[in-house]
């Protein structure tokens, strides 16, 4: 079965219909009348997860002083979680293309499972699946219902930052493995340009990255990015290409206050992706479903604002909100088998999701003493509506060794599911960050959620409802061994409310953890290692073929490493390794209890080294880089009874700087053209992406 079906199958919507919920939460007070003050410095961002000296994300593939899941500028050695962050400096080296990429060399994070089903940002934390409940962009949520989902843009991007573990105390509904914040490029105070393209086999791409003061004003910014791409992957009737342009407007009245609008249109025209029966030995860049009905377009505008004001005495008001519209034409014709008369399944979605987020924080710092005490409460209001509209039908069979395609003429469908799901989220949260003798820092927090769902269903006028409660906390604390080293130890809970299965209870995660951090004088790095508990409970599972049941546990239990650093001023390393001992606790009637869950590995490591030769009179610098990536066996089911082997992987770049302002870059993935199976799923294979290899030509003023 093709992961379209299974996902039809067990997300079936669950029946739930909403009230209408109170006031938008602190909505009307999303601005702060300016107001004199003590001048601050702002090295804060106002997404969920913050380093400060932003500008060195372009220059470093360390983050400076890194924040971490506290939502206030807290250095990372003084948090009590596991945080890391990808600079626009390792995006930029490494080339990555999609967030799966960018992720591709992160500690904790497992990419790629699916291969060349390339629909989603698919991506797991510490072992769970956080595609729907992961997803973050300048601190605000990015969800989906059913099969309507977005994928982000890697060069709208000057970070992408990951926070591991149960953290709903801050971020309420989340999935217990963590989250993935991608941070928007901003206006900057000085004067900036790039433009470049990038070729390659089935692949074509212009772009451009300017801004800077308006005029003799030091008050008024401005940033434009964009992008066109013309692209293809690796196998056969599979197209890649996007429209991307970002525009912000930054305004500085004084040191106290800032005020970003961000606006963006991000269109994509891609593929549902592609596998391969089981056990049948075919050429992996085949392509066995219909040319002209293969499709996953995307089309979404978002518009939203940043602002901040710092009043005199410690008080500082920050407001962040974001409003998208997605459009989704999603047409597929797959279940090709050995025999060319068995017809093929034929699946269609169209559908618009539209959502709103915002997120009002006030942060009180103050000193007394011993004790420096930083408390931080928040309001957050959030919102989607998807109208979603799926068909089921088929196709003619075909000749998979020869394949002959009969076009859109000869698929039918018929309806599957029409389908509105509404859900909207009424939360507020308090944070207190103590720090005693500038050596133990505790951070103890709780959030409570509202949430209120809507389904409804046109084609019967009938619609349900459910509504969900959640309180969670975290505790935490941190002892500053020396002001380079911490170790830490941490109590978190996650919340999910649990739709599809028709279940009363939402989905609930804890996690105990202990780390390490790292940060020597002697050299610019940052290593750091992490030992946790995980817990799930109330997951859906099936006891039948058709029937869920809300009785699932799921334990992960794990270590993660992680370090970052220059050997030299011109030798960068990324290193990571992460273990995962994962198990299922408890599964019904099923039998699965003791096994390990699906997609899961136990084995994932990654190392990146790029080395930059300094030029002389003749020649500029030449860079030279080059990766390798593991990933460990898996199961293809959670009987275990289907087994996906491991696979290494090798990546490559170079760059010459030809002049101070020009640079020519290649790239390669898979660099030996790798064949790896990465899941098996219902008697479908999916192999991930063959050699990929892009020359980039840049400019920058």
């Amino acid at each position: 079965m093709n992961p379209v079906l299974l996902r039809a199958n067990t997300c079936a919507p669950a029946p739930l219909n909403p009230r209408r919920l109170l006031l938008t939460l602190l909505a009307c007070t999303a601005l702060v009348a300016p107001t004199s003050g003590v001048a601050q410095e702002n090295d804060y961002d106002l997404g969920t997860l913050r380093v400060e000296g932003a500008d060195d994300d372009a220059n470093s593939i360390l983050a400076g002083s890194v924040t971490s899941s506290s939502k206030t500028s807290t250095d990372v050695l003084d948090t009590p979680a596991s945080v890391s962050v990808v600079t626009e400096k390792e995006i930029e080296t490494r080339k990555a293309s999609n967030l799966q990429e960018i992720l591709a060399y992160t500690a904790g994070v497992h990419v790629d499972e699916f291969g060349a089903d390339d629909r989603y940002d698919y991506f797991r934390i510490r072992g769970f699946d956080q595609l729907s409940m992961g997803t973050y962009r300048d601190g605000l949520p990015v969800r989906g219902f059913g099969w309507t989902f977005s994928r982000r843009e890697p060069y709208g991007f000057e970070r992408v930052e990951v926070l591991k573990g149960s953290n709903s105390s801050l971020f309420g509904l989340n999935a217990p493995g963590g989250l993935v914040n991608g941070v928007s490029k901003t206006p900057k105070s000085l004067s900036f340009g790039e433009v470049y393209t990038s070729v390659g086999e089935d692949h074509a791409e212009i772009g451009t990255d300017f801004g800077g003061p308006i005029g003799d004003s030091s008050n008024l910014s401005y940033r434009l990015t964009a992008k066109v791409q013309d692209s293809a992957y690796s196998y056969d009737s599979s197209d890649d290409d996007r429209v991307f342009v970002a525009g912000g407007l930054s305004w500085r009245p004084s040191d106290a206050t800032e005020l970003t609008i961000l606006a963006d249109y991000n269109k994509r025209d891609g593929v549902p992706g592609t596998g391969f029966p089981t056990g049948v030995d075919v050429d992996i860049d085949s392509f066995f479903g219909e040319p002209d009905f293969n499709a996953f377009d995307t089309e979404e505008y978002s518009l939203g604002y940043k602002f901040s004001h710092s009043f005199a005495n410690g008080l500082t008001f920050r407001s962040t909100a974001r409003y998208s519209d997605l459009d989704l034409t999603y047409e597929q014709v797959y279940g090709a088998s050995t025999d060319p008369t068995a017809p093929r399944s034929a699946f269609a979605v169209y559908s618009d999701a539209r959502q709103f987020a915002i997120d009002n924080q006030l942060q009180y710092d103050t000193s007394f003493g011993m004790f420096d005490s930083r408390t931080l409460i928040g309001a957050e209001y959030t919102w989607i509506k998807v109208e979603e509209e799926a068909l089921f039908g088929s196709a003619p069979g075909i000749d998979i060794t020869d394949p002959t395609y009969c076009g859109r003429a000869c698929v039918t469908l018929g309806p599957y599911v029409d389908w509105v799901p509404e859900q909207s989220t009424q939360s507020v949260y308090l944070q207190e960050e103590l720090t005693i003798a500038d050596r133990f820092i505790a951070t103890v927090g709780g959030r409570y959620d509202y949430v209120d769902v809507t389904v409804g269903y046109p084609a019967t006028g009938t619609e349900e409802t459910r509504d969900y409660t959640s309180f969670t906390v975290r505790a935490g604390l941190t002892y500053k061994v020396t002001p380079g080293l911490s170790v830490y130890a941490n109590y978190s809970e996650s919340f999910e409310p649990n739709i599809w299965a028709l279940a009363e209870d939402p989905k609930e995660g804890t996690q105990y953890e202990i780390g390490v951090k790292y940060r020597p004088e002697s050299m610019n790095a940052l290593f750091s290692a992490a030992l946790f508990d995980l817990t799930q409970t109330n997951v859906n599972t099936y006891v039948t073929p058709v029937v869920q049941r809300q009785i699932g546990k799921v334990g992960v239990r794990g270590l993660e490493l992680e370090g970052k650093f220059a050997l030299s001023s011109n030798l960068n390393v990324t290193a990571a390794y992460s273990y995962w001992d994962a198990e299922i606790l408890e599964d019904g009637i099923v039998g699965n209890e003791g096994n390990r869950p699906s997609r899961v590995p136990q084995h994932i490591g990654s190392i990146w080294a790029d080395y930059t030769l300094p030029g002389d009179n003749r020649r500029g610098d030449m860079t030279f880089g080059a990766g390798v990536r593991y990933v460990g066996a898996t199961y293809g089911d959670d009987a275990n009874t289907v087994e996906v082997d491991g696979y290494t992987l090798v990546d490559a770049a170079f760059n010459y700087q030809m002049t101070e302002s020009v640079g020519l870059g290649l790239n390669v993935t898979n660099l030996f053209d790798t064949e790896y199976r990465t899941s098996s799923y219902f008697g479908t294979d999916y192999y991930g992406d063959g050699r990929k290899l892009t020359a980039t030509l840049r400019y920058d003023w």
